[in-house]
């Protein structure tokens, strides 16, 4: 059996539609041989992959060039957090505006939606909803807390005294806005319930979880995150996940990365100014978090009382 013909470099590697196919002078036989597969109507894959995002993306836009990326597959591209069930979904959502028909094709969710100018961007050269819009669009795919874990990271910015600083893809200010402007669409009173509990300066997803176990215990302080413990004199010595100023307690999530020797010194020098300066320190690890809410939230409040805190003291 006679091996397929080379592609040209520029199909290589790299799903391509039809019309790009025949530009580059392949003939109908060429497009029927067996190492290419069939995903969707006009389009060929060559191989078996895997491809980027961005990859597959492509082909189903360039024949539908009225369509954007939405939903997930835009969160996606945007590199948002989102459950395993959505970041390894194999359909893409594709959205064309009202009046148009919705798209209907194999591997791809069809949506429609009125979207202005600012609502889209370009992400490697793809159209896709923009940030905001992707959250309000992925509100009816994600449980609360899954859609506040990806709030946080949007509007997650801090200046810290090591490291560079961080800079919000989307300001608190600017996304409560454009949630208050979308008063009409779905899913918005569970966008402005999540936005309650958004909070700015949270580095990763198990720390927002963290936050949120305590925070559903209405008994407990709040512990806001990236907080700054200093001295004396109002300097900077420690930053901690969480943070209870009023009972100067705070909180460390010790993932992974805590296992390492280099970090595990860094972590002995923290403990220590930590102690220092007067906060009473709790560790939460992923297996107090696998236990459950009530023994990560039992671990806290031991770190509580010993700051001073009881449920009969709590602030107003």
């Amino acid at each position: 059996m006679r091996s397929p013909s080379p592609l040209p470099s520029s199909l290589q590697g790299v799903p391509f539609t039809l019309q790009a196919a025949e530009s580059c002078g392949l003939g109908r036989g060429r497009l029927r041989a067996s190492d290419l597969r069939i995903p969707s109507r006009s389009i060929r894959v060559p191989g078996s992959g895997p491809f980027r995002l961005a990859e597959r993306c492509r082909p189903y836009v360039e024949l539908m060039p009225d369509a954007v990326i939405s939903h997930s597959t835009a969160a996606r591209l945007h590199g948002l957090v989102l459950p395993r069930r959505l970041f390894e979904e194999r359909v893409l959502h594709l959205s064309r505006r009202p009046g148009q028909g919705v798209p209907r094709r194999r591997n791809v969710a069809g949506h429609r939606l009125d979207l202005e100018e600012q609502e889209k961007t370009w992400v490697q050269g793809i159209p896709v909803t923009a940030l905001a819009r992707t959250w309000l669009d992925c509100a009816g795919m994600l449980s609360r807390d899954e859609l506040i874990v990806m709030g946080d990271q949007i509007v997650s910015e801090h200046r810290r005294s090591f490291g560079p600083p961080r800079v919000a893809l989307v300001p608190l200010v600017h996304l409560r806005e454009y949630i208050d402007a979308k008063a009409r669409s779905a899913h918005i009173r569970k966008c402005r319930e999540a936005l309650e509990l958004v909070r700015v300066g949270v580095d990763s997803p198990p720390e927002t979880l963290l936050r949120l176990m305590l925070q559903d215990d209405p008994e407990l302080p709040e512990f806001l995150p990236n907080v700054a413990l200093c001295d004396a004199a109002g300097h900077p010595q420690v930053w901690t996940d969480l943070g209870c100023r009023e009972f100067r307690t705070c909180l460390e999530y010790e993932g992974g990365h805590h296992l390492t020797p280099e970090q595990q010194a860094r972590d002995h020098y923290r403990d220590l100014k930590t102690a220092e300066l007067g906060w009473v320190q709790v560790k939460i690890s992923k297996i107090d978090v696998a236990r459950g809410p009530g023994c990560v939230r039992a671990k806290v409040r031991r770190g509580l009382v010993l700051a001073g805190w009881s449920p009969l003291r709590r602030s107003p």
